[in-house]
């Protein structure tokens, strides 16, 4: 991710049930109260609008909302930060994943495609 709110990714590809290893890079340096970024897996049926907008008011929760919508996420990150995490991949199919920073989804996204 950078500082004109972008992935460099948006396509990724797993097999169902093996484990994935995702770096998140934030390569910007603007600071995470600005610019911040982060990874959201959404599970299958996941309204994202409906989602981002639950997000917005969980600032505290690095914009995570409590709920049952995901499947995996990152902290937020600043410019010039780095974090790692690990899911199993799901069932087959197509899965959405969003920045979730207040207004970063709409350009902030693309797709899990798991086989």
């Amino acid at each position: 991710s950078n500082d004109l709110m972008l992935f460099d990714k948006t396509s990724l590809s797993a097999k169902a049930g093996k484990n994935i290893r995702l770096v998140l890079n934030h390569t910007g340096k603007i600071g995470k109260e600005f610019m911040g970024h982060n990874f959201v897996l959404l599970k299958k049926g996941v309204n994202v609008d409906e989602f981002a907008k639950k997000a917005t008011l969980a600032k505290s929760n690095d914009y995570i909302p409590n709920s049952d919508e995901t499947i995996a996420f990152t902290k937020m990150l600043g410019g010039g930060e780095s974090t790692t995490i690990s899911f199993m991949a799901p069932e087959a199919g197509t899965y959405t994943y969003i920045c979730s920073f207040p207004g970063h989804y709409m350009i902030m996204r693309g797709e899990l495609i798991v086989n």
